[in-house]
């Protein structure tokens, strides 16, 4: 099974942090999808200060936030793991976008992971392009979502790189230049078979066209599941 950013970040003392983060909430009446409020309990500002390093300030705080936010809240509702197939990547890719979907069939949270080196992206200017490895997704009431995009994980590197985002799909996204959504940017894309994402348009695009998938595994696997095993999603029958 391919390590995920809950694995690397998280590892085996998962269960028991958040199980102490959960107590603490609970017992605040913290609401943990306020990330002001979850911030500042006491719980979460402990394995905040483990998770960030010493020299570690301002965006790499925030980002750090957002990991632990979203990863605590796919781990409170399950930890789904949907691991998509090739095929079923393709298809969700090349796919119109996405209609409104209720998000109330959909688990709360939870994390997709696309196939390695399939979705690239430049995170900043003049920097070299990242794969992407998955989305934390969090579907909210009226068509909203909060995500997490983690990009640049390999076995030669000991972290990651994430973008965190929140907002609602545009009714009809397209790109400024007129090449299809998640067309690729990179030179030989194309013939290499791969794909982009540009812009957190597309990244909110994306997160959309996930919920059906998501709806799908809580459908069929939800007296199975086992939190933190990956459900793989394959191709379209």
């Amino acid at each position: 099974m391919r390590p995920t950013p809950f694995d690397l970040a998280f590892g085996t003392d998962a269960e028991s942090g958040f199980a102490l983060i959960k107590t603490s909430l609970e017992q605040s009446g913290i609401d943990p999808n306020d990330v002001d409020a979850f911030v500042m309990d006491r719980a979460v500002a402990a394995m905040l200060r483990e998770l960030v390093p010493e020299d570690g300030v301002g965006e790499a705080v925030l980002q750090h936030v957002a990991l632990l936010q979203h990863a605590y809240l796919y781990w409170q509702a399950g930890g789904w793991l949907l691991s998509l197939t090739p095929d079923r990547a393709r298809e969700l890719l090349a796919a119109p976008p996405a209609p409104p979907t209720s998000a109330v069939a959909a688990p709360a949270a939870y994390y997709v992971q696309f196939p390695e080196r399939l979705l690239w992206a430049e995170l900043a200017p003049g920097e070299p392009h990242e794969p992407l490895d998955g989305l934390f997704v969090r579907p909210w009431p009226g068509g909203g979502y909060f995500l997490l995009a983690i990009f640049g994980m390999h076995p030669g590197r000991a972290g990651f790189s994430v973008v965190d985002t929140d907002g609602f799909p545009e009714d009809d996204p397209a790109r400024t230049d007129g090449s299809p959504l998640f067309a690729p940017v990179l030179p030989g894309g194309d013939a290499a078979g791969l794909h982009s994402i540009v812009g957190e348009e597309e990244l909110l695009e994306l997160a959309a066209r996930t919920v059906p998938l998501a709806i799908e595994a809580l459908a069929a696997t939800e007296r199975t599941h086992r939190p933190h095993h990956p459900v793989e999603v394959g191709a379209c029958p």
